[in-house]
């Protein structure tokens, strides 16, 4: 980042425009997946789902018409958009690798590739260990993940434009390797009205092979499926999806319960 430029924390600012950045994203789609995914592989019947990392609540607009949705991120600018385009969901504040329900849900989800915030493998084990803490004896947990080494192509720079009638955005992102992890400094500019806005959010991802996906969902107690997939089929972009079932017994001993 060039000296003089001030960076901001990731998804703060950007909560304002962030469903107009990722308009082209089909959450219909997405959602309509996460149903039949739910009707194959989870409970019976399934009523309830919480949504970590829910953002903007873009999935759960969808998801909400199925189940009783509680979505949690940690952005309290995120929720704020997020309690205004979902009233009938509830929404809480919280951190993926601690936050502590007083309820277990039939269905948690992690989409996105949120799970890449978490960044290390160790957090990696305690968030999955977290994730299936709050599931009942059976329950489904469906995580979409971040890019694996192998994936992660650095020494590049990535433009994106979005053209909109409220005004134009564009972002554009290095992508560099530091520490075993996925760095991205995304360099926002959009127009709005007579002014254009500029900032930047620094993105810090870790990057994670499928060994070590399966390994933290054995760890913490979950019986694990790829599907390799995902939500849009055998493409460049798609990063596949995981789904990890907690027993029908007590996880306790596993969960650090």
């Amino acid at each position: 980042m060039a000296r003089g430029q001030s960076r901001r924390r990731a998804y703060g600012t950007l909560a304002e425009v962030y469903d107009r950045v990722y308009a082209w994203k089909d959450y219909r789609k997405e959602s309509a997946a996460i149903v039949r995914l739910v009707r194959r592989w989870g409970p019976r019947p399934a009523r309830t789902l919480l949504d970590v990392a829910c953002g903007t609540g873009a999935h759960l607009r969808y998801l909400a018409r199925s189940f009783a949705c509680t979505g949690l991120d940690a952005s309290p600018e995120m929720l704020a958009v997020a309690r205004r385009a979902v009233p009938r969901a509830r929404f809480v504040r919280g951190s993926m690798p601690r936050f502590d329900l007083p309820e277990r849900f039939d269905v948690v989800t992690c989409l996105f590739s949120a799970i890449g915030y978490v960044r290390d493998e160790r957090t990696l084990r305690a968030t999955l260990r977290t994730f299936a803490r709050h599931l009942v004896p059976g329950g489904l947990l469906i995580v979409e993940p971040w890019l694996t080494p192998s994936l992660w192509k650095p020494g590049s720079v990535h433009l994106a434009t979005v053209p909109s009638r409220r005004g134009p955005i564009a972002r554009m992102n290095t992508s560099i390797t530091r520490r075993g992890r996925s760095l991205m400094d995304m360099h926002y500019l959009v127009g709005d009205g007579e002014r254009i806005r500029h900032w930047v959010e620094r993105h810090d991802m870790g990057l994670f092979s499928v060994r070590q996906m399966k390994a933290a969902f054995g760890a913490a107690g979950l019986t694990v499926h790829r599907i390799p997939s995902g939500f849009y089929g055998a493409t460049h972009t798609d990063r596949g999806l995981y789904l990890g079932i907690r027993p029908p017994r007590d996880l306790g001993a596993a969960s650090g319960t």
